[in-house]
């Protein structure tokens, strides 16, 4: 339990530097409960620790449970930008406004380091390779689309084996149209490069080259007779113009800008962009901002840009905004210097832009309805599940709490468990727990045993020291969930029973026929297949299931390298760290040269030469 007095924080606020920096408060467990920036330190902490007269209620309750404070000093204003945003996409304070999770937004990939690039998804895309970049777009649903109506203008191969030319036969995408099969050698390097640019000049707006060109080969093709030919060049101009006459915004002319719009209502927010590329709307993005109450729509606006366009290779020069951000010329300044190119930011006050923006905010608003009626009829769903697995199990409560167990290994090496923890239907993936297992062992009975002896032994620590990593295990279920049979709940009621915590209900799922099992009963239960509680179960073991699996595959490749590396004479864990944060895996070793490998501090040539013999021999 942190709490400082009055004096040791007086004292500490007098040693904080004006300086540009990173704050975080924490609550008197510990947590991180509020994550900012300021350009200084000093001045915006100290805010907090004295009297403020005219604060928003949700400032006030953030005071009342900072019990400590922590900072980092950073040199530019910029950097603190970004590390703000880096941290609270960690912690998930409960007072900052929820933007994406901790995955980075989406990008189209054109791997230009191959001869025949394909066209892929990828959410790192890295600056300095040979590959082009689009993006980023708000999902991967928002980029399959594109690249769904991609591959029907512009054939390219959607497969990623290795193109030689010499296969035998092409695949159904050949037949239908959507690639030229470079694989029989139907289309040579600098053909299939050609749809490339094409796809490239597309992403990017320019389409009037491409429908050119796309003309002159319809007509090439007429005038050989060849008629099938010139009809797919046809259709292909087609599908560009309809596409067109959809994207055309009215009195843009030729240019291209961003456009980003926030709808705030009193909890959340939608922001709606834009993407407008030589006077044609190329993308149309919305992004849900939750926890935005008693947030101001330019901090929003602020915390957004900083997030959307951190990892973007490709910035327009102009970005309009709905609300000018808090601190516009800094984020200015970080984006030029992150794509070496100057950025304006700005507001418009009259003509098109002004429409377009106006146009914008309408689709926000409406986006944002529409997704508070979708949460709210989910939300129903899931209390209908949660009341029918109390009445079809037999519970005194709702089941608002639920934890789910599973095993994962191969013939009995490295087993892992896992858990995770739905809490009103949702999951609460802070609490979801793995276990390594103690030994090996080919035995999934002894392994719940194992597992559930583990978690419920700390609720009898609750009154002591749990440590904030297993403070999960502090908190009662209503329902334990065992991914398993008779025979695996049998080993978790033993565990209970030992426990005297056997009055914590308790069932099982079995996946064959999905039956559910219950201590002390013959009769399994078979919920409806359609039913919203069946549902929910499924959803919490596969969580589990997922969650174990990821765990194992882990375990497996740590495994293998240090016994792959760990036989190497002259190979320290000092050097195998250097190595492995150098090449990320053994295959990339292998694959390297001696050259790659005496590049390493610590590795040199005599000892690069072993490291490739033994791992080559493996």
């Amino acid at each position: 339990m942190l709490t400082l007095s009055k004096n040791i924080i007086k004292n500490r606020i007098g040693e904080i530097p004006k300086k540009p920096g990173v704050y975080l408060h924490m609550n008197k467990e510990g947590e991180v409960i509020y994550v900012g920036k300021s350009n200084s330190l000093f001045e915006r902490i100290k805010f907090y620790f004295t009297k403020q007269e005219e604060i928003s209620e949700k400032v006030k309750e953030l005071i009342s449970n900072i019990s400590d404070f922590d900072y980092i000093v950073t040199e530019t204003e910029q950097e603190a930008l970004l590390l703000e945003n880096q941290l609270i996409k960690r912690h998930k304070p409960k007072y900052n406004a929820r933007l994406k999770d901790d995955k980075s937004y989406p990008f189209i990939k054109i791997t230009k380091n191959e001869d025949f690039p394909q066209v892929i998804i990828t959410r790192n895309p890295k600056r300095n390779d040979k590959n082009k970049y689009f993006g980023p777009y708000s999902s991967v649903s928002s980029v399959r689309k594109t690249l769904n109506l991609l591959s029907k203008i512009f054939p390219y191969r959607s497969c990623n084996k290795l193109i030689t030319g010499n296969d035998k036969n092409a695949c159904i995408e050949f037949e239908i149209g959507r690639c030229n099969a470079p694989c029989i050698g139907n289309a040579s390097k600098s053909e299939y490069s050609e749809v490339i640019n094409s796809v490239e000049s597309f992403l990017n707006g320019n389409t009037s080259p491409i429908v050119k060109d796309l003309k002159k080969d319809m007509k090439q093709a007429s005038m050989e007779q060849k008629y099938e030919k010139a009809a797919i060049f046809r259709d292909r101009i087609q599908s560009i113009k309809k596409l067109l006459e959809k994207q055309k915004v009215s009195g843009l002319r030729n240019e291209s800008f961003d456009l980003v719009a926030l709808h705030k209502s009193e909890q959340e927010s939608m922001i709606v962009i834009f993407k407008i590329r030589k006077g044609n709307m190329i993308g149309h993005e919305k992004i849900n901002v939750e926890k935005t109450k008693d947030i101001l729509p330019e901090e929003i606006i602020r915390l957004f840009l900083i997030d959307f366009y951190s990892k973007a290779i490709h910035i327009p020069n102009n970005i309009i905004v709905s609300h000018m951000p808090n601190e516009s010329d800094v984020i200015q300044n970080l984006l030029e210097t992150q794509i070496n190119n100057k950025i304006k930011i700005s507001k418009p006050l009259r003509g098109s832009k002004k429409d377009l923006l106006k146009m914008a905010l309408s689709n926000a608003e409406e986006a944002l309805l529409q997704w508070q009626i979708k949460w709210i009829n989910d939300s129903k769903k899931t209390q209908k599940a949660l009341s029918e697995l109390q009445i079809e199990l037999g519970l005194s409560n709702n089941p608002k709490r639920i934890e789910c167990f599973d095993i994962s290994h191969i013939q009995g090496t490295s087993v892992v468990g896992s858990m995770s923890v739905f809490e009103n239907g949702f999951p609460k993936k802070s609490d979801y727990r793995r276990f390594k297992l103690s030994k090996d062992k080919n035995d999934d009975f002894a392994s719940i045993r194992e597992i559930i002896e583990r978690r419920y032994s700390k609720l009898k620590e609750k009154n002591t020291n749990i440590s904030k990593k297993l403070d999960s295990f502090s908190k009662y279920p209503d329902l334990i969930l065992i991914d398993g049979g008779k025979g695996q709940l049998s080993s978790a009621l033993q565990v209970l029973l030992e426990l005297g915590m056997a009055n914590i209900p308790l069932a099982a799922i079995a996946k064959k026929e999905e039956e559910l099992f219950l201590p002390f009963s013959d009769e399994s239960i078979i919920l409806n297949k359609y039913s919203q509680g069946l549902y929910l179960i499924q959803r919490i073991r596969d969580e589990a299931h997922r969650f174990a699996i990821t765990y194992h595959r882990n375990v497996r490749k740590k495994q293998y390298t240090e016994s792959s590396l760990d036989s190497i004479k002259g190979v320290g864990n000092i050097t195998k760290k250097l190595l492995m944060e150098k090449f990320k895996s053994i295959d990339s070793m292998k694959n390297s040269t001696i050259e790659e490998l005496a590049s390493t501090k610590n590795v040199n040539y005599k000892l690069a030469t072993k490291i490739l013999d033994k791992l080559n021999s493996i």
